[in-house]
């Protein structure tokens, strides 16, 4: 065979792969999409009214809440970002308090300034309308950014110490959102709240409907608390308060099942019998004539304004409608067909 044949027949190497220019270009690429992905995420500028603002941290607050809030309003992009950031690097939760954001600060600063407590400048204190005074004491123990002072008292001994004239502390202290210095004294947060509600119940009373049938303004507390247990909506506060009205006015029993369970404290199992219904109780309306001897909780302001001003209808009777909210009657046979009606959604339902 000639050199020539040889030459030929010699095979060219077979190229694989992609070029190594085309490796870098794809790993470049890459890189530029993460970077991209981390500043419109984790390094983005937290926004920020002005050169500083607060940012209130609740209990119970989560870091995916957080996060999920900043991409509804469309402050942050690719939120899975984030949140990987977080499980991966933070490990923590979020600590309740009210926490200074300055202007420049990134996302990922605010998301590790909130994770320690010690940066918080406030406190946040949430205090639910129509939750009880034990409720309201058993937040202020827990709350790690509370000092305590007081609310390990026997409850006649923290009124004593507050300068409380009454007997009872249910009802008393206003409910609300409120922002104290990290540290404040449990003692200076009830007495806040005991002004504020008190300020809202002497207001309310001066500018009361006329006749009413309550012997004075504690009297007034104590129906509200009661409307305020009744219902959640806005629209049927003075409709409940003009059927608890109109009952005492007619001496009929208020027959509400939120002073029931008050008075059954710690047997309440979250269920009401007929027997509870029948066990007489200082605070059982099934039993007693008139008004419980103290509020059954912590009443709203809006509860407070609608005791002190009932609607004018002739209702004196009101059962839920299964669907929300309730059916409001003036007779009984009305009444006792919203009954079966309520009955019918809720076998519906089951």
């Amino acid at each position: 065979m000639s050199a020539a044949s040889k030459k030929s027949n010699k095979k060219k190497p077979v190229k694989t792969g992609f070029p190594l220019k085309a490796i870098s270009v794809v790993l470049a690429g890459i890189m530029l999409l993460l970077a991209m992905l981390l500043w419109s995420s984790l390094f983005k500028a937290y926004p920020v009214e002005g050169k500083k603002q607060m940012l209130a941290i609740g209990a119970g607050d989560t870091y995916s809440g957080f996060i999920d809030r900043l991409a509804k309003d469309k402050q942050v992009s690719f939120p899975i970002i984030l949140k990987l950031y977080q499980k991966i690097m933070i490990n923590d939760t979020l600590k309740a308090g009210v926490y200074e954001i300055h202007e420049g600060m990134s996302v990922r600063d605010v998301m590790e300034l909130i994770s320690n407590s010690e940066n918080a400048q406030m406190n946040r204190i949430l205090v639910i309308e129509g939750t009880t005074f034990k409720q309201l004491i058993d937040a202020l123990k827990s709350d790690p950014l509370v000092t305590h002072d007081i609310s390990n008292l026997p409850y006649s001994k923290i009124l004593q110490e507050l300068g409380i004239p009454y007997s009872h502390p249910e009802g008393l202290f206003a409910p609300n959102t409120y922002f104290f210095a990290k540290g404040e004294s449990d003692r200076k947060i009830l007495k806040d709240l005991y002004q504020r509600q008190m300020k809202s119940l002497d207001q309310a009373w001066a500018n009361r409907a006329n006749d009413l049938p309550y012997k004075d303004k504690y009297e007034a507390l104590i129906m509200a608390s009661i409307i305020e247990k009744e219902t959640s909506i806005d629209s049927e506060l003075e409709q409940v308060s003009g059927v608890f009205v109109r009952r005492l006015k007619q001496g009929m029993r208020l027959q509400t099942d939120p002073t029931v369970i008050y008075g059954m404290g710690n047997k309440y199992n979250g269920n009401i019998t007929r027997q509870d219904l029948r066990t007489p109780t200082a605070y059982n309306t099934y039993t007693i004539n008139g008004l419980p001897p103290t509020p059954i909780a912590l009443p709203s302001q809006k509860a407070i304004e609608a005791a002190m001003h009932p609607d004018s209808s002739n209702n004196v009777y009101f059962v839920a409608t299964g669907n929300g909210g309730h059916k409001f009657s003036s007779n009984l046979q009305d009444h006792n067909r919203a009954v079966q009606e309520y009955l019918s959604v809720i076998r519906a339902k089951n």
